[in-house]
């Protein structure tokens, strides 16, 4: 009976043991970097290779083809079990046609959505995170289908990986302490008007309570400035309103990514003004700090020829994984960011 109590005790010492040395070797895992690492070129060009499809007729606002988009993205957060934040099978903030029309000058359309999905923070949930990309394209124009594949299927897929990797994390008990909002945007070609309804007319989550909007438009290419070097992305606005959300953003890229930080186009007086011409705006506008990351226009920019068989995966990879890492850092440090610099002139105008 002896023998058989001390062989129960050493088998019960050597699970415990096991069980402690296992936590330890968790605990001692860099949790960011494993999650990134799910994020990856293949996982990206697979989704990318559907997304910009024909099938897809381009994506344009508040047509068939912007529909299947939107069913497309809305299938993949289910699957992920990813719920909405609108509650039950519900993924889809409805922008109607007539408030479109009624802010935009280029044409008649019909009623829109933006796709949105949520992840709760285990600690501060009612403090948001913010991550988006639009979702529409220019459609079919003649005979010709407008892919966008860069603009903005690049940041599409970018936010799907993303997601799942943040997933990934909350099922093995390491979710983000600050809630996540990802925002797919409609009609950002006609005016950033997505993004608008969301900040303008109906803000989910209180704008207030969200501690920046980190936008992704255009991830997957290289203009011409870039082709000796294309290990690079332009950050744009990540200094206008936070010094913290800056430094951050530099601090994640040095440990994580390595990435060439471009900041060509911050410049106030750089005569682009991409700051004002996308969907990230909106929420700046609104005192809310973000980022937006942009790999510049090139050759097939609002061409037919923007098609997924041009994107440099690798790139595109490494690009998404300085959004995750930076999201990781600003949803899990101990205090919120702050917004430390005054409010920007409002003015919207749209890529």
């Amino acid at each position: 009976m002896r023998k058989i109590l001390y062989m129960a005790s050493a088998v019960a010492f050597m699970a415990c043991s096991s069980s402690k040395s296992a936590s330890n070797e968790d605990a001692n895992v860099d949790q960011a970097a494993k999650y990134a690492a799910t994020i990856t070129a293949k996982d990206l060009g697979t989704h990318l290779f559907i997304y910009a499809s024909d099938e897809f007729e381009g994506r344009e606002t508040g047509e068939p083809g912007q529909k299947k988009a939107v069913e497309y993205l809305k299938n993949f957060y289910v699957s992920n079990e990813i719920v909405s934040p609108l509650g039950g099978d519900d993924y889809f903030q409805e922008v109607p046609a007539e408030w479109i029309n009624k802010n935009t000058r280029r044409g008649k359309y019909n009623d829109s959505e933006n796709v949105v999905a949520f992840i709760k923070g285990s600690e501060k949930p009612d403090e948001i995170v913010v991550i988006s990309a639009h979702l529409d394209h220019e459609g079919i124009k003649g005979e010709e289908i407008y892919n966008g594949a860069d603009d903005d299927g690049s940041g599409t897929v970018a936010m799907l990986e993303i997601a799942e990797a943040f997933q990934m994390a909350v099922k093995a008990g390491k979710g983000p302490k600050r809630s996540i909002l990802f925002l797919h945007v409609t009609g950002e070609e006609k005016g950033l008007l997505g993004s608008k309804y969301y900040a303008d007319e109906d803000p989910i989550f209180p704008l207030a309570n969200t501690v920046c909007d980190l936008n992704i438009d255009m991830i997957g290419r290289t203009d011409d400035r870039h082709k000796a070097d294309p290990n690079y992305v332009y950050l744009i606005g990540s200094d206008k309103l936070s010094t913290e959300l800056h430094e951050l953003s530099e601090t994640v890229n040095a440990k994580y990514t390595n990435i060439n930080l471009d900041y060509k186009y911050n410049d106030e007086n750089d005569p682009n003004r991409f700051y004002y011409r996308s969907d990230h705006y909106n929420f700046a506008k609104n005192n809310v700090p973000i980022i937006f990351y942009f790999n510049g226009t090139h050759v097939d920019y609002h061409k037919p020829t923007d098609t997924p068989d041009k994107i440099n995966y690798e790139l595109l990879e490494n690009r998404t994984r300085l959004v995750f890492h930076t999201a990781w850092e600003v949803a899990n440090r101990e205090n919120r960011i702050i917004a430390d610099k005054a409010e920007v002139k409002k003015e919207e105008t749209g890529k």
